[in-house]
């Protein structure tokens, strides 16, 4: 089922975040104030807006209580940054992502509401997109050109069932690398031990395949 994202702010980190969530199929409305911008990404999204993001009338016309996910990628705009962030959760936004330039911006917008802060040192648009555009996978690591390494969650059909007995090789086309409960460390595991709800995976699995794990 498609997600419908907003990001708000067209910098290198917002341009990349937007057109990696259109190109995996999901619903894209973007704003920016500088209209050469919006110009430019109008063809890979499904909406762009030209909106001063620190102007409250402005914000509101986006309609941001329509989306499943706000994204604010203004990490040199505090104003804005605050803004979005207050009005999408007044709005009934579940979820609230804000990029900051600093720790203090970060702990201000997680005061004001947003639910997760990006660090723009560590995370890149493409693999923000992976992890945000499924339900299932937790962290996304590029390997090559090809490969990736992603932390999965299990379907609720590998529950109570071994390693042996799911075959993820054969037939999801993916290599199960370690395993870990939620909040300890990684190790390995045995084909033979069963799956639980609270286990996360780490499989390394070819780009390709990635389509499964909306």
């Amino acid at each position: 089922m498609k997600k419908s994202i907003a990001v708000l702010g067209l910098g290198k980190y917002g341009c990349s975040l937007a057109k990696s969530l259109y190109n995996m199929g999901e619903d894209v409305l973007v704003a920016d104030r500088d209209e050469s911008l919006i110009r430019d990404i109008s063809s890979n999204v499904t909406s762009a807006v030209c909106a001063n993001l620190e102007n409250e009338d402005e914000v509101l016309a986006l309609g941001l209580q329509n989306m499943d996910i706000v994204i604010t990628a203004m990490g040199g705009n505090i104003a804005a940054s605050i803004m979005c962030v207050a009005i999408a959760k007044e709005k009934g936004v579940k979820t609230v992502i804000s990029k900051a330039s600093s720790q203090r911006m970060g702990k201000i917008l997680d005061r004001v509401g947003a639910d997760k802060i990006i660090d723009p040192e560590q995370e890149g648009g493409v693999r923000s997109a992976r992890i945000l555009a499924s339900k299932s996978i937790h962290d996304y690591f590029e390997l090559d050109d090809n490969l990736c390494m992603v932390e999965l969650q299990p379907r609720t059909t590998w529950i109570g069932k071994s390693l042996i007995e799911l075959d993820l090789r054969k037939k999801y086309n993916m290599n199960v690398a370690a395993v870990k409960e939620k909040g300890q460390s990684w190790g390995y595991i045995s084909p033979t031990k069963k799956l639980t709800d609270k286990n996360l995976l780490m499989v390394i699995i070819e780009k390709k395949d990635l389509g499964n794990w909306k």
